[in-house]
């Protein structure tokens, strides 16, 4: 078989779809007992600066009710605010059924106002 450049076999694998591609992947690693995703996670994972790294590239939080105090009613008002289109009984389930998230996939920014006006009603909150 004649010895193919990078550039031609990165032009067959323009080609191939991608369930084509993965089985290649697959085939590729049990035929040289390599894994192709072992030195992306290692370099992923580095030497401990990463994870503060990853921490403030977030850009996505969730609010999660922790608890809702002894104010449960005033809890309730607030859930009701925060979370659109949502009724008396279905705020109530989710403040007596805490820890649950009030907020998923919210801005920085909306998860610090929700977290402030539930604080200040008396929930425990935790930002993820």
């Amino acid at each position: 078989m004649a010895k193919l450049s990078t550039e031609e076999l990165l032009d067959v694998f323009k080609e191939m779809t991608l369930l084509e591609l993965s089985a290649f992947v697959k085939e590729f690693e049990e035929t040289f007992e390599v894994t192709a995703a072992a030195p992306v996670a290692v370099a992923a994972a580095g030497p401990g600066a990463a994870p503060a790294e990853a921490a403030e590239e977030q850009d996505e939080f969730d609010v999660v009710l922790e608890s809702a105090g002894e104010k449960k009613i005033q809890v309730i008002k607030v859930v009701r605010e925060i979370v659109s289109g949502l009724g008396l009984k279905e705020a109530k389930e989710l403040v007596e059924g805490a820890p649950k998230p009030v907020l998923e996939k919210v801005a920085k920014e909306a998860a610090e106002a929700a977290k402030e006006k539930l604080e200040a009603a008396g929930a425990k909150i935790t930002v993820k």
